[in-house]
């Protein structure tokens, strides 16, 4: 398994290496080359490090390796997240996380599709913060979801009362939740964002104050949901937390009805016309 990862290693900094020009890297494109692309000597004085210890890397060499000179290979070679995450990796070091570049037109939009294709179950787009990213009309008419609340989804769990109303089991989800929020804060612990929002939540609501101070630990996953609709009555969902590779900062949250309460039916009739025309609360947009 080593052999054919250092043997990876190499075909892979040779290919990222012929595809960088001089000019993209600063250097004058002057002389004949017979290859394409930089020399390794070239890479080695850009990166700041020896010529015949890059050229020991790139020969996929049994040779010790840090995340510092790793990271100045990788600019040097305009890698992107995804190939530097990928160079550690075949390099024998603990990758770092993928960091994301931006949502492009096309995967923002397969992701809105793909929850309003969950229609008629409620399904939410949320990001790292738990901040309410867009939603699908179910999660808007079942769930209480809309515009004019903090659209967070750990704040809004403990302020919302239109939500809270609904929730049959309210104190032994916030129990979960609390505990997959802290998780989540775990694996970024220096990261402010998420200070700042467990202060906002603590000012907002004692209760998550009391539980926060519990500590439990709860990866994020399934939960089960029981509401209480004031048109249809009990309905009963799991809500799974999905991720995508390409967007780790972005969680895909969605409910499946439970075959318990007629639930499917009840909420079939609820996304129908006539259901709609009889809803009390206003559908996201």
């Amino acid at each position: 398994m080593k052999t054919h990862r250092l043997s990876e290693l190499r075909e892979f900094l040779m290919s990222r290496r012929a595809r960088v020009t001089p000019a993209e890297a600063g250097l004058p494109a002057g002389g004949r080359r017979r290859t394409p692309g930089l020399r390794r000597e070239e890479v080695a004085v850009l990166a700041g490090v020896g010529a015949s210890w890059y050229q020991w890397l790139e020969q996929g060499r049994d040779i010790s390796v840090s995340p510092q000179v790793l990271d100045s290979v990788a600019r040097v070679l305009r890698m992107s997240s995804a190939e530097r995450r990928h160079l550690y990796v075949l390099s024998g070091l603990n990758p770092p996380a993928l960091q994301v570049e931006g949502c492009d037109d096309t995967m923002c939009d397969g992701l809105k599709r793909l929850i309003d294709a969950w229609m008629p179950y409620p399904a939410h787009i949320m990001d790292q913060y738990w901040n309410c990213v867009t939603y699908n009309d179910a999660a808007a008419m079942i769930l209480g979801m809309r515009p004019e609340t903090r659209q967070n989804c750990l704040i809004d769990f403990f302020t919302d009362e239109l939500y809270r109303s609904r929730a049959t089991h309210w104190d032994a989800n916030a129990e979960i939740l609390v505990a997959q929020f802290r998780s989540a804060c775990s694996e970024s612990p220096d990261d402010d964002g998420f200070r700042a929002l467990v202060e906002e939540a603590k000012e907002a609501s004692a209760e998550f104050a009391a539980l926060w101070e519990r500590r439990d630990i709860s990866p994020g996953g399934v939960m089960n949901k029981q509401l209480d609709h004031p048109m249809v009555g009990a309905l009963h969902f799991e809500a799974t937390q999905l991720r995508v590779p390409a967007r780790p900062d972005l969680v895909i949250v969605l409910h499946t009805p439970l075959p318990v309460a007629d639930t499917v039916r009840k909420v079939e009739w609820l996304a129908s016309p006539e259901g709609r025309r009889g809803s009390m609360y206003p559908i996201a947009g």
